[in-house]
Order: C-alpha cells, then structure tokens, then sequence
C-alpha cells in the first residue's frame, strides 16, 4: 500500500513515524561515535567520532540551546541518533528528561539504538523519558548465531519495557539481504510492532564500498532495486498475515515531506515569505555600519527587522517597489535553519 507520503506499507506505520513525516520531529543528534563500524554507514565525514551534538542543524553545548530549537522548529516529538546514543548515556537521558519536562508527555521521542551497549537497566532508565525504540541489529553485516541471539533477547527485554507496540527495528533496505531481513521480521514478530526499511542510499562515508557492491538509479543516489525488493517484504508480510507494521521509507519520503515539512513549520525571521519546497525569501540591505544603515532605512520605510548576526536589514517585500532604485537590495532563497546552515543560494541584486 502506498501511503500520501510516498512511502510503503502493509498496514499502518508506528507513531513515532507519523510525526516525523509531517516534518514535526526534532532531530537530536547527541554525538558521532558508535558502538560498531557498520560498512553501509551513512554518517557524514563531518558527524561521525564527532562529540559535537546537534538540534536539528543547530550545534547545541546545554539543555538551554536544545529547547531554543525545539521551540523555533515547533517541534511536537524527537528522534534521538547517532553514532550510538548509548556511548553518551548520560548526555541522551538528560536530553531526553529536558524535553519532556519542557513540553509534557504527549511530547514523542524515539531513539535508535546498536544493540551493543543495550542492557535492562539502562533500557529501564530510558524508559522513563522515551516512548519509543528502535534497533538496529548486526545480521546485516555480522552472521554470527550467537551474537544474534544476543540481540534478540535484548530486543524482547526491550519488548517487555516499552510495549510491544514501541518496539522495533529499523534497517536499511539491502537488496540481497531481502530474505535475511524478512526472517528478521518474523522471528521477531511476537516481541515488535514495526519494522522500519529505508531505502538504501549512497553517500560520502560509504562511496567506495557503495560503488563495488552496487548500481544505482539514474535520478538519484538511491540503490537500484531496494525499493523493490522492499516491497516485496511487505508482501510477504501481507501474504503470512504477519502481525507487525512494515514500512518502507523512501528516499522522497525523507527528502520531499520529512524534512520540507520540517523546514516549513520552522520559525522564520520578521518580513520573510516562506516558499512550498520549505525556503524562505528574505529582501534585505546588507551593511557594515548598522547605526548608518538604519538612519538611511528609516528615511525609506519602518517595516523592517535587523539581522545581526547576518549584518543585513530585512524589508517587507511590500516596501520593495517603492525603494529598491534609493537603496541596495539583495533579494536571497534561503533555508530557515539555524547559523552555517542557512543557505543563501540565489542571490539577485535590484
């Protein structure tokens, strides 16, 4: 069954899920280091071993910095991730506790977890402040019988903590691991209540080891075939009436709701006007005196906001006709998000 989102699916899809594709999650990623070393891994150069964690696109040091972006992205839930959030224990549970304090119960928060440094104990701690869990077993890489059961049993210990219905994993959609992962599922299937496959993608990390094992779609960095091969996991679900929610996340899943939906409940500076795709345009005078730029504005209109930290002097859009031949305005298209990462990438000078 396709979904409004252009996602897969056999029946419905778990909760933590159905916020993020309105784009109302928090991305809480508390740091780079991970318990493992996965070869399909996906991190960027940039966050993997890093310490640095992030709110969304936000670096954030306290608690303080963390709830400024939960508030300006209006964020209704997070989606706690790494590297593995179980090497920064502690870090994960007072973020967790913050945001729950701050916004309530009904404030959803889901973490994905390596089932390497899992135990009861700190499974039980986690449960006080997060509603949902999501692992990520070895099978895929690691074969081992032991160390799988392993992680079964962490998983149904996980069971018995969250309920089955938070319970799951979440893995990347392999095309020749399909059957591996189908059996993951059932084996599963009395201890979780969904099973996340995203759709495999190429990236910087994992480039080299990507470009020998596998082609790709022309359109995209995707990997050829992983959309199909998750759909026929989900009709091998549907077809053994397996009683678990198995849903295949695209790449225009991720690329095309969760994130644009994101990107346009995200708060944005006075006078700017926020574009379908999730940009926002901004009209504005650039400075390098404000105290001489704010006496020439004045003299041309009173709708404006200062921008410090970008030096610049944002206009209404509606005071443009009327002085764009007195002043220089630069018209720019630019993601809402926080510092470094709000792009300017088209730039038109009147």
């Amino acid at each position: 069954m396709k979904t409004k989102f252009e996602s897969f699916s056999n029946k419905d899809v778990c909760k933590g899920c159905k916020f993020c594709v309105k784009g109302e999650k928090l991305v809480l990623f508390v740091g780079g280091k991970c318990s493992r070393n996965c070869w399909y891994c996906s991190l960027s150069k940039n966050r993997k071993n890093s310490p640095q964690t992030y709110a969304n696109e936000r670096p954030i040091k306290n608690s303080k910095e963390l709830i400024k972006e939960a508030i300006e992205s209006n964020a209704r839930g997070a989606g706690i991730t790494g590297g593995d959030p179980l090497v920064y224990f502690k870090k994960t549970i007072k973020y967790a506790k913050t945001l729950k304090k701050k916004f309530g119960p009904s404030f959803h928060i889901h973490i994905y977890l390596p089932p390497q440094l899992v135990t009861e104990k700190k499974l039980k701690k986690l449960s006080k402040y997060i509603d949902e869990v999501r692992f990520h077993p070895s099978f895929l890489f690691n074969p081992d019988k032991k160390l799988k059961q392993e992680e079964f049993e962490k998983i149904k210990t996980a069971s018995r903590i969250f309920g089955k219905q938070n319970t799951g994993i979440e893995v990347p959609m392999i095309p020749e691991k399909k059957k591996e992962i189908y059996e993951v599922i059932k084996e599963l299937k009395n201890y979780i209540g969904f099973a996340n496959l995203n759709e495999f993608e190429l990236s910087e990390t994992n480039f080299n080891i990507m470009t020998k094992k596998h082609t790709f779609n022309e359109d995209t960095f995707t990997i050829r075939n992983s959309i199909t091969t998750g759909k026929w996991i989900i009709a091998k679900a549907t077809k053994d009436k397996t009683k678990v929610k198995v849903h295949l996340c695209t790449a225009r899943t991720k690329d095309c709701y969760q994130y644009i939906n994101r990107l346009i409940k995200h708060n944005i500076l006075p006078f700017g006007n926020k574009t379908d795709e999730g940009t926002v345009v901004y009209f504005s005078h650039y400075y390098n005196k404000l105290s001489e730029a704010k006496k020439q504005i004045k003299k041309l209109t009173n709708k404006f906001y200062i921008d410090n930290p970008n030096k610049r002097i944002i206009i209404d859009m509606d005071e443009i006709i009327n002085i764009y031949d007195k002043i220089k305005i630069t018209r720019t298209k630019e993601y809402p998000t926080f510092g470094q990462d709000r792009l300017e990438y088209s730039i038109i000078e009147e």
